[in-house]
């Protein structure tokens, strides 16, 4: 959610009248008692003021059509191939939903119905992530994985203080290891909880993404856990769980613990691959049959197919979820227990995500798993004999297999999510220096297709790179209309007057009075904040 400031009414209206293109058009208001309507939407909806709430309220008929067309200069979600977040479910689904959406989960006693399913949720998951028989595996559902992700990181951070207080140690300095390809929310658990972020460098030699022999360094007796991700968010490679468990080259942390006495436990921020990884490459080994593994989350509105405002978060045994966090609640007609950071959250998404578990099953998932896979090997190939260089792997085998791979054999191809990276050979951008790699970004916006162009994570930052997420959403015949728009607009700018061509494309953006309003901060000049490594920038 972003954070917004409140606003000067007056002077913000006042700034887009007077904007030099206004003067063209005229006010609606101003016409209101002169033109006639089928309706009276645009009579209703001049007198809404922007940033107060208004005196009287307005017919539902009219608040109803004024939002709507408001959320008409909205992406097509389909076709907004920036985001990891699932965007369709089937008409049951959506039925489900609505049925349940004024449900709210924390009422445990008020909905008894819905908190077994949420606790079936757990208990699939569990098993899905090889949770050992023997243990007492515990989670819940989240608003996403930044929630999950704190929790998490809370467990792991009140278990090393507990130790450090009973061994008589100093407990006021933790810190906490993870490759500087993190997702924000990992950089934010940091900051909010005072805890050291450690940021193993990444580069292109790493495929950017942690290597565990390099996070070893960064690991001392006040490091309260590693954060291992399931799936980049910059190209869908997966670091190696198992690697950073056991042995590996330098000093793996089983090895780091006979050399020092350190136990460090492993977390996995499985946001994107908890839910794809299971199904795409069943036996790869990356959950909780590693030992070291204590926790994981991941974000139900990914790959597990809910929309957006659902995340899990698991421990392998109970006693990993130290007891600080856990709250004993009394008020709401029975015993009930609360261990997340928000109290009320809404039921429908939980239901959801079991109409998703009980209608496609694991062979469902894992169809869409493939499809998904195949559709972004068909891009990246595509990408790859053209004017691009792909910096994702999945449409590459993996050492010793045939270049003839069956497109289903999943595992025989390098592991990861069904994300393409791309940027501009290096031929490419010598033979066409005007040419920026922006632009393909801008121009297929303006065929309704969200492809984001961003910078590669801290010491790399001079790398630029497309990057398409190939959701369930994303069928064959969108794929292949995406590689043709691609590839003419590449070759619109190749053109002699490729360059005059780029109108649209602006070095500021769109101009959005209301947004650049509402951001809290606006003068960045005597920054003192943490610096931050992902694609967030410090405000």
């Amino acid at each position: 959610m972003s954070l917004s400031r409140n606003l000067d009414a007056d002077s913000v209206i006042q700034a887009a009248k007077d904007h030099p293109h206004r003067k063209h058009t005229h006010s609606i208001a101003a016409e209101a008692g002169r033109v006639l309507h089928s309706w009276k939407r645009d009579e209703d909806g001049a007198s809404v003021p922007k940033y107060t709430m208004p005196k009287y309220g307005i017919p539902s008929k009219a608040a109803y059509q004024l939002l709507h067309d408001e959320t008409t200069l909205d992406g097509n979600p389909t076709l907004n191939l920036a985001s990891f977040v699932h965007t369709w479910m089937p008409d049951e689904a959506n039925k489900l939903y609505i049925e349940n959406m004024n449900k709210n989960l924390a009422d445990q006693d008020e909905y008894p119905a819905a908190q077994i399913i949420h606790n079936r949720c757990v208990s699939m998951i569990a098993d899905l992530w090889h949770a050992p028989v023997a243990a007492k595996a515990v989670g819940t559902a989240t608003a996403g994985s930044s929630e999950a992700i704190m929790l998490a990181g809370l467990a792991m951070k009140k278990r090393w203080q507990e130790a450090r207080k009973t061994a008589g140690k100093d407990y006021y300095t933790p810190n906490i290891v993870f490759g500087s390809n993190c997702q924000v929310a990992l950089e934010k658990f940091a900051r909010y909880w005072d805890v050291e972020a450690r940021l193993v460098p990444v580069n292109a030699s790493t495929s950017y993404v942690l290597r565990p022999a390099d996070a070893i360094p960064f690991i001392d007796e006040n490091t309260i856990g590693v954060m291992v991700i399931m799936g980049s968010t910059y190209n869908g490679v997966f670091e190696n769980v198992e690697e950073m468990c056991k042995e590996c080259l330098g000093w793996p942390v089983d090895a780091l613990q006979e050399r020092t006495g350190l136990n460090i436990p492993v977390h996995v921020d499985a946001a994107s691959g908890g839910f794809f990884a299971p199904f795409a490459y069943p036996n790869l080994k990356w959950a909780f049959d590693l030992d070291r593994v204590v926790s994981i989350n991941t974000s139900g509105h990914k790959f597990g197919l809910v929309y957006a405002g659902l995340g899990w978060i698991l421990w392998r045994d109970e006693s990993f979820l130290h007891k600080d966090l856990v709250f004993e609640l009394h008020y709401l007609g029975s015993i009930e227990y609360s261990y997340t950071l928000n109290f009320s959250k809404p039921a429908a998404p939980v239901i959801a995500q079991m109409f998703n578990f009980i209608n496609l099953g694991f062979d469902g998932y894992r169809k869409i798993a493939l499809k998904d896979l195949r559709n972004a090997r068909m891009l990246a190939r595509a990408l790859e004999k053209t004017y691009f260089t792909v910096i994702s792997q999945i449409h590459l085998p993996r050492p010793g297999a045939s270049e003839e791979c069956e497109e289903d054999e999943s595992e025989l191809y390098m592991m990861g999510l069904p994300v393409v990276s791309f940027r501009f050979k290096d031929e490419f951008v010598k033979e066409y220096p005007q040419v920026k790699q922006a632009w393909i970004q801008t121009s297929l916006r303006t065929k309704g297709w969200i492809v984001p162009n961003y910078n590669a994570p801290k010491g790399e930052e001079q790398t630029e790179m497309l990057r398409v997420v190939v959701r369930e959403s994303v069928t064959q015949d969108l794929m292949e209309r995406l590689i043709v728009d691609i590839l003419e607009i590449t070759e619109t700018y190749m053109a002699p007057e490729g360059a005059d061509m780029m109108i649209a494309f602006s070095s500021k953006g769109s101009s959005h009075p209301d947004k650049d309003n509402a951001r809290p901060f606006t003068d960045t000049a005597d920054d003192d904040g943490a610096e931050q490594h992902g694609f967030s920038r410090q405000c």
